[in-house]
């Protein structure tokens, strides 16, 4: 048996630490001539750091070396601290930071790039091939092997596909198309970003004591998540803006003048959070989801990550979510032995994950309305927008992946079972 993996991502990376330790024959494609990051800054949950732990043990003890927490004493459980992103940070009204998090959390982010060099360290280099950019995933009959074309010309052949490409991959069309082609293509989500990634000491200078803890700056239409990386030496600046018109560039980013990313944050916003900007390129990031997938599999094709769930960022846990999937999928997959058990494999893995991954994608769509002042029963109201940020993100934190996984060993113990096979054994 062997998978074919399209997309060296997070997700795509921690399928291929979890397919090597659970002897599944797998080569990685990647579109890229190298392994390559996109985006900056990556903040994990609990939850996430549970899954790295769950795939290898080495991956969650490279990550304690890359990451950051919050810089000052006492704030390890602070998820981020909340303010105003108007002049003065709401001092005038006599607003304080205030905190959301939780005691089964604590504040860990990291630079994506460092991220992905931990993982490729724990991949055999001989298992990925760069420079392969996906034209077609085709499965011709149930049982037979699916095809890969590559843009290149070469075809390749593998029991199962499992696309791990992106939001705007080509195996969501394969996934999809015959099946429920309204959902094929993703969704714009009204709102476009700017990122930079600025050196601690000028963010400290820029703005003092706030620069070395997670911020959430909220403000009407636009929101700015600062938050420590690369072991608290930078500050990752995340500068939201929402519009009420739909994105028409044929581009999913679209290159600006400086003058007209400022004038974005131009009107009430403090001068401070402006001048973060100052190390971004003026590109405006459109942010794309997908509220509805009606399943993550079609037959021998799968779909895992941003390519299954695509989500916004205002829950900080997209790429927990790429985890999570790895996970599961990597443990259901090294039960399979033929091609009838991998389709099993992905229905089990679809049922586990589709609902929770699906809960995240539109919870974090809402709570975007809440750093934006949109939300409906929350408004402007600060005091009330933290008091639900200090609850809504429990049960994505304590979710129990080890539950997740014996649920999986025993639906595949009883389908095989009830085909005459061996029983699986708990991975407990």
């Amino acid at each position: 048996m062997h998978i074919a993996i399209v997309g060296a991502g997070i997700g795509g990376l921690a399928l291929a630490i979890g397919l090597s330790n659970r002897d599944v024959s797998y080569t990685l494609y990647e579109s890229a001539a190298q392994f390559s990051a996109v985006g900056a800054g990556v903040g994990l949950g609990p939850n996430a750091l549970r899954a790295m732990e769950l795939i290898d043990t080495r991956f969650r003890q490279l990550y304690n070396q890359i990451s950051s927490g919050n810089l000052t004493p006492n704030k390890e459980h602070i998820a981020m601290e909340v303010l105003y992103a108007e002049d003065g940070f709401g001092e005038r009204r006599g607003w304080q930071p205030a905190p959301f998090g939780a005691e089964c959390y604590t504040r860990t982010s990291a630079h994506r790039r460092d991220l992905l060099e931990i993982m490729t360290s724990l991949i055999p280099r001989e298992r990925v091939q760069f420079n392969k950019r996906v034209k077609e995933v085709k499965q011709t009959g149930e049982h037979s092997k699916v095809t890969i074309t590559f843009e290149d010309g070469e075809v390749a052949e593998a029991n199962a596909v499992i696309g791990c490409d992106g939001v705007k991959g080509p195996t969501r069309k394969a996934v999809l198309e015959s099946l429920y082609p309204e959902h094929v293509q993703a969704v714009y989500s009204g709102k476009y970003v700017y990122r930079s990634i600025v050196p601690m000491k000028d963010a400290q200078e820029i703005l003092g004591d706030h620069a070395g803890d997670a911020k959430a700056f909220v403000g009407h239409a636009l929101n700015i998540m600062t938050f420590p990386i690369s072991c608290g030496t930078e500050l990752n600046v995340v500068a939201i803006k929402l519009v009420d018109k739909p994105w028409t560039h044929p581009q999913w980013t679209k290159e600006v003048t400086r003058e007209e990313m400022v004038a974005d944050f131009g009107d009430g916003v403090d001068r401070r959070l402006v001048k973060l900007l100052d190390w971004a390129r003026p590109v405006q990031w459109s942010l794309w989801h997908h509220p509805s997938t009606p399943t993550y599999y079609n037959g021998q094709i799968c779909l895992l990550g941003d390519c299954a769930h695509g989500t916004t960022p205002h829950q900080a846990a997209g790429a927990g979510q790429c985890l999570e999937d790895a996970l599961i999928m990597s443990h259901v997959l090294g039960l399979a032995t033929n091609c009838t058990e991998i389709t099993k494999a992905f229905q089990i893995y679809d049922g586990i994950r589709r609902p929770r991954a699906q809960a995240v994608v539109t919870t974090s769509h809402d709570a975007g309305k809440l750093y934006t002042f949109t939300h409906p029963q929350m408004g402007t109201d600060l005091s009330k927008i933290v008091a639900n940020l200090n609850e809504r993100f429990l049960w994505i934190w304590e979710h129990d992946l080890n539950a997740d996984i014996e649920l999986a060993h025993q639906q595949f113990s009883a389908f095989l079972q009830s085909t005459g096979g061996a029983p699986g054994q708990s991975w407990l």
